[in-house]
């Protein structure tokens, strides 16, 4: 029903590889509006070269859609991305004036900060362009977290005014429980033996919670 949907839209992280350009292309457009932002991971043991992730940027940025390059700055701004997504990191204030010294103010920088207060205050004060709550890897108890998350989002969407974005959403109930929460994005994770080409099928179900959207078909 129409009025059990959410409003917030989609971040898609997905692993840069070769060939990603032309196999992603037929599948970003089967959603109306629903991806916001694309952030490209880089997979150390699939690399791809700056050329071939320039097409692929090139190639979503067709679309209408902004494309991140995950924790490379230089690199992002080397293949002309429109900005880059730092992961949490202990030194996540360093690494963000450090970005923003590479990009300057055109570009986008937004950090995530895992489940840390304090840097996210401290990097909305600085000037990120969002905030991504997010559950790194390492964590074992990946309740404790999911519940911290969206302590965080509900936290931060009621204070703050940059942007929110939940990380590390695995399921469609997760992701509609951190919009009802305040999430203004939901990054989702493709996993990596989801072909490009599948892409579409596997956002289906997020699609599908989310208001002013079309789902793939």
């Amino acid at each position: 029903m129409a009025a059990d949907k959410v409003s917030p839209r989609l971040v898609l992280v997905l692993g840069a590889r070769p060939g990603l350009a032309s196999e992603l292309a037929g599948q970003i457009g089967k959603f109306d509006g629903l991806i916001a932002t694309v952030v490209l991971e880089a997979y150390q043991n699939d690399p791809v070269s700056p050329g071939e992730l320039a097409v692929a940027v090139a190639a979503i940025q067709a679309a209408g859609i902004a494309t991140l390059i995950s924790g490379d700055a230089a690199l992002a701004r080397i293949v002309k991305a429109d900005g880059v997504h730092l992961p949490p990191s202990k030194t996540a204030l360093t690494s963000y004036r450090e970005a923003r010294d590479i990009l300057g103010g055109r570009f986008i920088v937004g950090v995530d900060v895992g489940r840390t207060r304090h840097d996210a205050m401290v990097l909305g004060e600085e000037g990120a362009d969002y905030i991504a709550f997010g559950i790194p890897a390492h964590v074992e108890d990946r309740d404790t977290a999911r519940n911290r998350r969206l302590e965080l989002i509900r936290w931060w969407s009621e204070i703050f005014e940059p942007p929110c974005v939940a990380f590390d959403v695995e399921t469609p109930d997760d992701a509609r429980e951190l919009a009802e929460a305040g999430a203004d994005f939901i990054a989702v994770r493709v996993p990596a033996d989801v072909p490009a080409t599948a892409v579409a099928g596997f956002l289906t179900p997020f699609a599908q919670i989310f208001s002013g959207t079309a789902a793939a078909t």
